[in-house]
């Protein structure tokens, strides 16, 4: 068997990144790296919205957060809160943290090829009957495993099958602290426009309250309808009230996925007007085999499964012989003579029996690689699933943002002529208050439609593995000025 000394190919790039990363977005800046025999273990970059740089080297503390696109002050528009969720959240600093505890496996797996060196120093005090010595000794050994028989090569493939995995974990991470970033916003926006909503028909309802004592004070109207009119007013400011204590929970859950207090101000910009676009209106089955092909999961499942099957060969090489050199100067003083010498061996270690552990480490090895393959299998069918469903999602929520459209602008000319059917003395309350009602409702449906849109389209780009820049860049692009 060949024997070789040289350093372990480095290892296979991390998994595809996000697209490039706008100017003046979210960075993390690393300390002075740390490189065992001058070499660079490849590790996944740290938790980023973007994650388009090179594999770096593993560094010797964690990386510092510089959400430098993030503003000191309101307002926060969906660019920076999704930078700060994935700056601040704890959820993407344990996994980066488990992505760089996994490298330092790759490491220690690469330094069984090398050989090691080890000291002794020993002084030692005898006493007898008649004199006492005081014998010193000292050694200096190297030790080298030559030949294993790929034992540590196979354990070598575990480590970096592990570490892509890692890799590819961390992805799926970011992408999902990225989803409950996006939909905590989308759903606070959505808070933000129900209080609208709410104070536009609390509004409407106080007209037709105004209205309605008009009517009563010339005779025209009844106390029934100055009643009903009443009760639709403060029906309304119930309403609204209740909005506003929904928005200030909805602002505390999006602190907390900023990485933020939940008592944290917190003023955001206006929500784009985004309107449906046909960049996923295509086969679903060509989304599911994408899908298959750029999902994190699916990276992780094939590397573990790859994982498994090396630790298979780990077992079986672990039953066999290997072949060991020693050697070293050795030093020894006593009662004021020294000496000195050298040796240097060649040991080989038979393993005979013990007591069939090989053979059920081999049997371990092939049921973990079984276990694996079948969760390979089970990510495969749940990938398409996820993408199905939100496929479905998405084109319904594609087809209701429209039809809401059209809803709410029937709703608001209805109220309208009601109202003005009523102030003219042809109408009844009844009418302006059943209009009004219809109003208000066509209004959350509408923002409920938008919110499902908006959702809907990050959850498909998640299923494919696509949620990226790209998503906040659309978003953020729409011509829309912010408030100061």
């Amino acid at each position: 068997m060949a024997i070789t000394t040289s350093r372990p190919a480095s290892l296979p790039p991390p998994a595809a990144r996000f697209l490039a990363p706008p100017r003046h977005s979210c960075s993390l800046r690393f300390p002075s790296r740390f490189r065992p025999w001058k070499r660079v273990i490849p590790l996944p970059p740290g938790p980023s919205p973007h994650l388009a740089r090179p594999s770096i080297s593993l560094p010797q503390r964690r990386p510092i957060c510089h959400a430098r696109r993030c503003p000191a002050t309101p307002p926060y528009g969906v660019l920076e809160v999704v930078d700060l969720a994935l700056c601040k959240n704890p959820t993407t600093r344990e996994i980066w943290a488990i992505a760089r505890l996994q490298a330092a496996e790759v490491g220690v797996a690469q330094a069984q090829f090398l050989p090691a060196i080890d000291g002794q120093l020993a002084v030692n005090r005898l006493h007898g009957k008649s004199r006492s010595a005081t014998p010193r000794n000292a050694s200096l050994t190297l030790s080298w495993l030559l030949v294993d028989f790929g034992a540590r090569s196979a354990n070598l493939e575990v480590a970096r099958q592990l570490l892509s995995a890692a890799s590819a974990t961390l992805d799926a991470t970011v992408q999902s602290v990225f989803l409950s970033a996006l939909q905590s916003y989308f759903n606070t926006q959505a808070a933000r426009a129900a209080v609208t909503a709410a104070l536009e028909s609390e509004k409407a309802s106080r007209e037709s309250l105004t209205a309605a004592e008009v009517r009563y004070r010339v005779g025209s109207g009844t106390p029934a309808d100055r009643l009903q009119a009443q009760t639709a007013w403060s029906q309304a400011t119930l309403n609204r009230i209740r909005s506003e204590g929904v928005l200030r929970n909805a602002l505390g859950r999006l602190a907390k996925v900023m990485g933020l207090d939940a008592n944290h101000p917190l003023r955001l910009d206006d929500i784009p007007k985004t309107l449906p676009d046909s960049g996923f209106d295509r086969d679903v089955a060509a989304l599911i085999s994408e899908a298959r092909r750029r999902r994190p999961e699916m990276q992780a499942a094939a590397a573990e499964l790859k994982a498994a099957e090396a630790g298979i060969d780990y077992a079986r090489a672990a039953g066999r012989p290997t072949i060991s050199l020693s050697g070293g100067p050795q030093w020894e003083h006593l009662d004021g003579l020294s000496g000195q010498g050298n040796s240097i061996g060649l040991s080989v270690q038979l393993p005979i029996f013990s007591g069939f552990n090989t053979t059920y480490q081999i049997r371990a090895a092939e049921a973990r690689s079984e276990v694996q393959a079948a969760r390979l299998e089970n990510t495969r069918q749940q990938v398409a699933l996820e993408v199905w469903e939100n496929y479905q999602s998405l084109s319904t929520a594609t087809q209701t943002i429209r039809s809401s459209a059209d809803l709410l602008s029937s709703a608001e000319q209805s109220e309208r002529v009601a109202l003005g059917r009523y102030k003219a003395g042809v109408g009844n309350i009844l009418d302006v208050l059943n209009a009004q009602s219809a109003l208000a409702a066509a209004r959350l449906q509408r923002i409920q439609a938008m919110l499902d849109w908006q959702v809907s389209r990050a959850a498909l780009a998640r299923s494919i593995g696509a949620l990226d820049s790209s998503l906040l860049l659309s978003v953020s692009a729409e011509p829309n000025a912010r408030k100061p």
